[in-house]
């Protein structure tokens, strides 16, 4: 069934293919109970909380953050502010330099009813399966302060994360997590399809699962058009 032009699916499909952030538990969905045997199709699911396209809460990195179910779901809601990086290089940095233009524009979106979500769009969930998806740009540290001292409460990347993912096995730098998710923000990660929501006014939904005391979820992320 086609999707209506007002609505666009941000969602990376869960399948034996979807990539993980290093050491993280792996997805599965095996069938439980079939139609052939049962009467009916049943399956079991087992995954990380921080699988596929999910968001963030700021208990994934502090023990007395809020929890993913003790958000308001008007947490998850928000007008859209996307700012192209789809001319970032395989582990380049981004900086608060590409962001400043929008700032303005943060601040006024922040100041409205909805708030705003700002998702980066570097291009490469069109990596998505490859080894190569582990080699994204990433937000520098000075970067996130800046947006959240512009009032942004949830920010959305099309990668792994937000801070450089390291698979040479030296120690991380999640110091975007700590910044944004310290301040009691959120972020949604393994974003698909932004490049739907450059042009035009939209609304993201990122809500999650209500997990009771969870730290993230997998969320069926869209964005819908808003109309005059």
């Amino acid at each position: 069934m086609n999707e209506s032009p007002d609505y666009v699916d941000l969602t990376h499909l869960l399948d034996d293919n979807v990539q993980i952030y290093p050491g993280d538990p792996k997805y599965s969905c095996c069938p439980a109970l079939t139609i052939s045997n049962d009467g009916l199709n049943v399956q079991t699911i087992s995954m990380g909380s921080h699988t596929g396209t999910h968001v963030d809460a700021p208990y994934h990195f502090f023990e007395d953050g809020i929890r993913v179910d003790e958000l308001p779901i008007s947490t998850f809601v928000a007008r859209v502010l996307v700012v192209d990086l789809t001319s970032k290089q395989a582990k380049e940095r981004i900086s608060w330099a590409d962001l400043a233009q929008v700032e303005d524009e943060m601040r006024r979106l922040a100041s409205t009813k909805e708030g705003v979500a700002l998702l980066l769009r570097t291009g490469w969930s069109r990596h998505w399966g490859s080894p190569t998806y582990f080699d994204h740009p990433f937000l520098e540290r000075d970067a996130a302060e800046k947006i959240i001292q512009a009032g942004v409460r949830i920010l959305g990347v099309d990668t792994l994360s937000p801070d450089e993912t390291r698979t040479d096995g030296s120690t991380p730098d999640f110091g975007v997590h700590e910044i944004v998710l310290g301040a009691g923000a959120v972020i949604a990660e393994n974003l698909n399809g932004l490049e739907v929501v450059c042009e035009g006014e939209w609304v993201v939904y990122l809500v999650p699962l209500k997990l009771a005391g969870g730290d993230g979820s997998p969320v069926r992320a869209f964005a819908s058009r808003v109309r005059s």
